[in-house]
């Protein structure tokens, strides 16, 4: 097996991320959190609240000769709407920013020149807001976060905002596909 890297990356409600990367070829694991804060350990609550500056995020881990980073980088920018601030769908606040959580300058320069893509082909009618910052820490969320989904396919906020955005994925994005 390959050497894996890792991507960080915050689009909303970790579960509306967490999903369709779960759904990849080449992605190992999907592991929601927080990340951007400047509280140690923060908990759910304390993130909801906005106490801590963290945004809800996740953290890819993907085998690179199967996946490349500007294809978590595609599929991030097609699964959330990078022009709204600190809102996604329904869900408001600063938690719900958009942000690319780079591990090295290597993805700092890739983050920042496929939006400065994005910005040319005129992809998105307003200004991509997407914060492209350093990953300082990321702190792994409650268990019951994790793989929500999965464990939920049926509920209402599922299938209101996640299967919209798996539909859009499996569309435009079947040859990457497990």
């Amino acid at each position: 097996m390959a050497d894996t890297e890792l991507a960080t990356v915050a689009g909303g409600c970790f579960w509306c991320i967490e999903a369709p990367f779960k759904e990849l070829r080449g992605v190992e694991s999907v592991t929601s959190g927080y990340c951007g804060g400047h509280v140690e350990n923060p908990s759910y609550e304390a993130v909801c609240r906005e106490e801590t500056g963290h945004a809800e995020a996740v953290q890819i881990e993907y085998d690179p000769d199967e996946l490349d980073y500007e294809d978590i980088l595609a599929v991030f920018f097609t699964v959330h709407d990078p022009t709204t601030v600190d809102r996604q769908g329904p869900d408001v606040g600063s938690q719900y920013r958009s942000g690319v959580f780079y591990h090295d300058d290597e993805q700092k320069e890739a983050a920042e020149a496929f939006i400065e893509e994005l910005e040319a082909d005129g992809i998105y009618d307003d200004p991509i807001v997407t914060e492209v910052s350093p990953l300082e820490t990321f702190y792994e969320a409650e268990g019951y976060h994790q793989d929500y989904f999965e464990k939920n396919p049926n509920s209402t906020y599922c299938t209101v905002n996640i299967n919209p955005k798996l539909s859009k994925l499996r569309e435009r994005f079947a040859d990457k596909l497990a």
